[in-house]
């Protein structure tokens, strides 16, 4: 499979949890639906990705320092900087939660 379409597959995957973050916002939900994914679930979903990306990332690296035939240095290239892109996106996230945290805890009661 190409680089090119896991990049694709990727952006359709954060377009589809955009959207699914939207419509669970905007609609009054029960506080328990039976099957719906709580927002942990999400967050541990994107960091299960992230950390396959990196393993990935790093499984083709290894596979081209010992020179395996069908490893290209582009391959290579390309899916160290998808596992760093992924990686400083949850960084961000990771951060503005912290501070919506830090914001809440300081609000008077």
């Amino acid at each position: 499979m190409s680089q090119g379409i896991e990049f694709n597959r990727m952006m359709l995957d954060m377009r589809a949890m955009q959207m699914d973050a939207m419509a669970q916002k905007s609609a009054v939900q029960a506080p328990a639906e039976v099957g719906a994914s709580s927002f942990s679930d999400m967050l541990g979903n994107a960091i299960n990705k992230v950390s396959d990306t990196q393993q990935a990332s790093s499984q083709l690296s290894n596979a081209f320092e010992i020179g395996k035939s069908g490893v290209d240095l582009t391959d290579v290239m390309i899916a160290s900087q998808k596992a760093s892109v992924s990686f400083q996106a949850l960084t961000q996230v990771r951060n503005k939660l912290v501070q919506a945290y830090q914001d809440i805890m300081q609000m008077p009661v």
